[in-house]
């Protein structure tokens, strides 16, 4: 096994066991997975980039169940003609295409984009994709995703929490940051994770596989 499979297999038994509680006797204990830049797209847009007929490669599994990184990468492109090469793709595939990244992102390409959840994409930023069969101009798809944790509806309930609530998260380490406007994201097939793009990952000094507690609903 190669340094990166022996690294991401860790990872994945680090989250599997604080998923199960098996490393804390904390009930409020979450495991923290690191957002990087990436996209997801739609099928008709995936055929402009790649051509026509062309699906997503699945290249992983991601933690949560069904999704996956994907083989396929392309470049972003902002204003100021700078470029993000070798953006991965996540699949599967959606209806719409969105762009999420980081605000330090945002500021090499000359981008102001919102901080949103993840769909909500009215009056999003322009951002122009570039994949090896054509160039997608999108009006709007680019976001800075929001802070969120992911939890099943029996989490939900044992958190005494619902979908779309804001919750204070205190992410655990030598640079513990307490977080606020935590979005809560409730869904049958959802595993437990908190969700931080690098910016705020590097602020509290963490990778995933890192631990957060829920201390409650935003006041």
């Amino acid at each position: 096994m190669d340094e990166k499979r022996l690294i991401e297999e860790i990872t994945r038994r680090v989250l599997a066991n604080l998923q199960a509680g098996g490393s804390s006797q904390d009930p409020n204990q979450v495991p923290v997975g690191v957002s990087v830049r990436h996209i997801h797209i739609s099928a008709a847009d995936l055929e402009v980039l790649y051509g026509p007929g062309h699906q997503l490669t699945p290249m992983r599994d991601l933690y949560q169940e069904g999704e996956f990184a994907a083989k396929e990468v392309v470049a972003l492109v902002g204003p100021k003609m700078r470029i993000l090469e070798n953006v991965r793709i996540l699949g599967p595939v959606r209806n719409r295409t969105q762009v999420e990244i980081s605000r330090t992102d945002a500021i090499y390409l000359g981008l102001n984009p919102p901080v949103r959840p993840s769909g909500d994409l009215k009056g999003s930023s322009p951002i122009t994709l570039v994949g090896p069969k054509g160039t997608l101009v999108l009006p709007e798809g680019c976001i800075v995703a929001n802070r969120h944790v992911h939890m099943s509806p029996s989490d939900a309930q044992r958190f005494g929490l619902q979908d779309n609530d804001l919750i204070q998260v205190e992410v655990l380490g030598e640079k513990s940051l307490i977080f606020n406007n935590v979005q809560v994201r409730v869904k049958d097939n959802f595993r437990l994770e908190m969700h931080l793009d690098t910016d705020d990952a590097n602020a509290s000094g963490i990778t995933t596989g890192a631990a957060a507690r829920i201390l409650g609903k935003q006041q």
